[in-house]
């Protein structure tokens, strides 16, 4: 019978001439200020001795075992999960980390989820969301949540990390601009946080420039966008074209806004970007790549924001609670 002998961080402490404190955070995140070099180096001697971390004993130790849980609102669903999950699980793995996930159910409370989290001990905990939008936690639990992820605290009582939807918007109206467009439409999508502040934008970026815009129209009937709402999209471009300020440029709300608008423009005998320009938000890839032209968008920052929100989940010293905005990436394609 072939007995196994466990390795101890004592083992890797002799072995790489350095404290078991340092060991523990070399291999469990636990320690900001160490260099790379010796990090990899205890790393190194740890998988050489085949260094297994006892889960179970660490979370008795500690309290809490090496895992970040998130709280999903939907966020399973979203195209933009992927994203997220990316920037979240990179930055994790580098801590020693792991990250696991827990959906937010329709009629289910915030309050019930968060304890279901709770259970598995993790070292912290993070609230994301498939959309930008404002989310009440309950009192006793606002200091359960480490950050918010598109998403923000009604009361700011947790740091946020959210698009910057206003100065994204800003950034594409310019662009338009700068390409000879002056009479842009925007069809919006309503009764959402993220289209009222690119409206914001919208109206600032023109007002800036000295432009009055040609209009500012819901995609939907209903006063909430949703994706599944009957369509008004093509009735306001076939109003525009009939009108006697027809766009040189349409800005969408999103990439499925602008594929209807394609769509529209077709059947008017329109070609993008000749006749029409049209741009967008968020960088659904496999939309915006495969129009004809490729569409150019506004791609969200949802990697950028699954990373910061591990480092700030990890630090040993995290700052007040405050709103974090992380600006658009201008994605150029040829529909401009």
């Amino acid at each position: 019978m072939v007995r196994i002998v466990a390795v101890s961080l004592s083992d890797i402490a002799e072995r790489a001439g350095v404290s078991v404190k340092t060991v523990s955070g070399a291999l469990h995140g636990g320690s900001a200020r160490m260099s790379d070099d010796k990090r990899q180096k205890v790393k190194a001697i740890a998988e050489e001795l085949g260094y297994v971390t006892n889960l179970a004993a660490r979370g008795v130790r500690q309290g809490w075992l090496p895992l970040v849980g998130v709280v999903s609102d939907g966020l399973i669903t979203s195209p933009f999960a992927t994203e997220i999950v990316r920037g979240l699980d990179g930055a994790a793995r580098s801590a020693g980390m792991a990250v696991f996930a827990v959906n937010h159910r329709s009629g289910q409370s915030i309050g019930s989820v968060l304890d279901e989290v709770q259970q598995f001990r993790p070292r912290a905990v993070a609230y994301a969301a498939m959309y930008h939008k404002d989310v009440a936690l309950p009192d006793r639990l606002a200091g359960a949540v480490g950050v918010m992820i598109n998403c923000r605290e009604a009361t700011g009582r947790v740091t946020a990390l959210v698009p910057d939807e206003e100065g994204g918007a800003r950034e594409i109206v310019r662009y338009l601009l700068v390409a000879g467009r002056r009479r842009i439409a925007f069809i919006n999508l309503p009764g959402i946080l993220a289209g009222t502040l690119r409206e914001m934008g919208f109206r600032a970026a023109l007002g800036e420039a000295g432009i009055d815009h040609v209009g500012v129209f819901p995609a939907v009937r209903r006063s909430v966008y949703s994706d599944r709402a009957p369509s008004l999209v093509a009735s306001h471009v076939e109003a525009l074209l009939k009108s006697g300020q027809r766009p040189d440029a349409i800005l969408c709300g999103n990439d499925r806004v602008a594929m209807e608008v394609y769509a529209a423009l077709a059947r008017a005998g329109l070609r993008i970007p000749d006749d029409i320009a049209v741009a967008s938000f968020d960088n659904q890839v496999e939309i915006a790549s495969r129009l004809d032209p490729p569409l150019t968008t506004m791609a969200l920052p949802h990697r950028a924001m699954g990373r910061l929100a591990m480092e700030i989940l990890l630090t040993e010293q995290p700052e007040p609670p405050h709103l974090h905005k992380l600006p658009f990436h201008l994605v150029e394609r040829a529909s401009v």
